[in-house]
């Protein structure tokens, strides 16, 4: 059974950091593409980064500067750290796995409050 279960999440005022924690299970971890979207209240989802098997990342422009995405292939898990909060990154982060055979898992999402 595949779990991927994020932690981290909080309330936190502008300016602040948070670290993010995605803790996969059931997975070839190091087989998969790992990302994070978050999704504002009343808004798409959105992709905020993801970061390969080879450890190549990529950002969304609006995060860019202030969040870094890493991963832990030994203990099967994805960071986001992420700096200068602003409340328009309030929303809920969710962490997906994309694997080789194209199989998507996403958690169940972390809520992260910026306050102005």
């Amino acid at each position: 059974q595949v779990q991927l279960v994020e932690s981290g999440g909080g309330l936190v005022q502008a300016g602040g950091s948070l670290r993010l924690s995605c803790a996969a299970s059931g997975i070839i971890f190091s087989d998969n593409v790992m990302a994070w979207y978050r999704q504002a209240p009343g808004k798409q989802r959105e992709l905020v980064t993801f970061i390969t098997r080879g450890g190549s990342t990529t950002y969304a422009d609006s995060v860019k500067g202030r969040f870094t995405i890493s991963r832990d292939n030994a203990k099967s898990t994805v960071y986001l750290q992420m700096n200068s909060l602003k409340p328009e990154d309030t929303g809920v982060y969710y962490c997906k796995s994309h694997s080789v055979t194209n199989m998507d898992y996403w958690g169940k999402g972390t809520l992260v409050t910026v306050s102005s």
